[in-house]
């Protein structure tokens, strides 16, 4: 049984899954290494690709002391093919083939289904540093320049992850899967990314934080559910991801947070107490808070929508084959089968949106969008807080979940950020007041003036905590 938790950088492509014993994927992976380099340079970071980055990069799988950082060009950076250690005996946690061993080998009869997971997933994670590309131009500064740098270079290596998969277990249809994931970008009309949210515009750092913050989450539930999968390869590759990706979403969350102190902050230093004088607000440099809850409104919304229809056939019959599981499987008290439970969803009954029991199988995407939803309040208490700290009257929400929704349930309704069900006029009157208008944007965009020097941050944003790696405040995380 493969145990390997150490990384091998002793091969091209850096490893901990034996590939100097792997030829054929090894030359597989070598032969798509190009045309990946290829796609960093030209969709990649714009910029910023001679300078050298403080970067981490995975030594090992093991859960404590994982990763070593250093100064690396991104171009450079050693991207490579981690899965967590292997679980011996491990047995299927849930559906049909509950109980049976773990798979090491792709079942005939589910290789679409587990093909096309895995495509999906290895899709968002090109699109989101396509997304983000143009971002450096305008960084609030070195610490935060070099923390979407790490980011991308993640996403990247999440990308090698599905890959591999692809390559290994696939065949002739896995390899052209893998091309087929270069040649498609972000926002483009004619190869655009399979995911609607990965299609979107990232034009400024608190949509970046935003992103970070609630799709990245998103990502965090679906690599959750595919932990879970009876395809061990695909569980393991999954569970390492997790761990990186948990840098994410905290890049996030303290962004938005960091955002929200400075603006708090100013407020009290002028002695403004009301949160919507916002001309006042704006005056000081900052950004307002209405304008951060309309921000959160819009990426809440979107990331719902990745998780597809609430009564999901395409989710019951993942789960059904055992190649998907919901969150946290381990941790549910029930048969694992669903044969005969139920859980209540979200639906539009005569014009009012009311919870309904629905055949727990059939309702897999609602409940794992309810264990989103309960993750992300997370950080909107953790910025509430630093509001509230600060002396300031105003508490950000989350929006109802039938709130500008385009997929599901509720995209055939226009409901308000409580819930209730609206008129296209009443609609079309609100609308500016619950999400970003292209004013909103314009200002946002005035403040996005780059911040190069150590130590130094734009005025819209607070400093973090503490640095990365335990670094001082004036540490040169990019070496400009």
């Amino acid at each position: 049984m493969e145990s390997l938790t150490k990384v091998d950088y002793g091969t091209s492509i850096p490893n901990n899954v034996n590939l100097a014993d792997d030829r054929r994927v090894l030359k597989a992976l070598e032969k798509w290494h190009p045309g990946y380099i290829d796609w960093w340079m030209s969709m990649g970071p714009e910029g910023f690709q001679n300078n050298p980055v403080y970067l981490r990069t995975a030594m090992s799988a093991d859960v404590g002391g994982w990763a070593k950082f250093d100064y690396v060009k991104m171009p450079d950076y050693r991207w490579g093919i981690l899965l967590a250690p292997q679980e011996e005996n491990r047995t299927i946690p849930c559906g049909e083939h509950f109980g049976e061993p773990a798979w090491q080998e792709v079942p005939g009869e589910y290789r679409a289904m587990l093909r096309r997971l895995i495509v999906i997933q290895g899709d968002t994670e090109p699109a989101s540093v396509e997304q983000q590309r143009h971002l450096g131009a305008t960084a609030p500064s070195l610490y935060d320049l070099r923390n979407l740098f790490q980011v991308n270079v993640e996403e990247g290596r999440h990308l090698w992850a599905m890959v591999y998969l692809l390559q290994k277990y696939f065949g002739t249809d896995g390899r052209e899967e893998a091309d087929e994931l270069l040649r498609r970008q972000s926002g483009n009309e004619d190869a655009p990314r399979m995911l609607g949210a990965f299609n979107e515009a990232t034009p400024d750092w608190l949509s970046f934080f935003m992103f970070t913050t609630f799709t990245d989450r998103d990502g965090k539930m679906q690599l959750e559910a595919l932990a879970q999968s009876a395809f061990d390869p695909l569980a393991r590759t999954t569970r390492f991801m997790l761990m990186e990706e948990a840098h994410h979403m905290f890049v996030g969350v303290t962004g938005v947070q960091r955002v929200v102190n400075r603006t708090t902050q100013a407020m009290r230093d002028a002695g403004i107490e009301d949160p919507y004088d916002i001309e006042r607000v704006r005056a000081l440099g900052v950004i307002d808070l209405p304008t951060i809850q309309k921000k959160a409104n819009l990426h809440f919304t979107l990331s719902l929508d990745l998780f597809g229809s609430e009564i999901s056939t395409n989710a019951a019959n993942a789960f059904n084959a055992s190649v998907k599981g919901r969150y946290r499987e381990d941790r549910i008290n029930d048969d694992h089968r669903l044969t005969s439970d139920t859980y209540p969803v979200l639906r539009c009954v005569d014009g009012e949106i009311k919870l309904v029991d629905t055949p727990a199988l059939s309702a897999l995407n609602m409940r794992l969008r309810d264990d989103y939803v309960r993750d992300c309040m997370k950080g909107i208490d953790m910025w509430n807080k630093t509001i509230k700290k600060n002396g300031i009257d105003f508490e950000i929400i989350l929006p109802h979940v039938a709130f500008h929704r385009h997929i599901g349930e509720f995209s055939t309704i226009k409901a308000s950020p409580r819930g209730d069900v609206l008129s296209e006029a009443q609609w079309e009157e609100k609308q500016s007041d619950w999400l970003p208008t292209k004013a909103d944007g314009d200002f946002i965009d005035s403040l996005m003036t780059p911040v190069y020097e150590p130590g130094q941050f734009a005025g819209w944003i607070a400093p973090p905590k503490m640095g990365i790696d335990n670094r001082p405040g004036d540490f040169e995380y990019v070496r400009l």
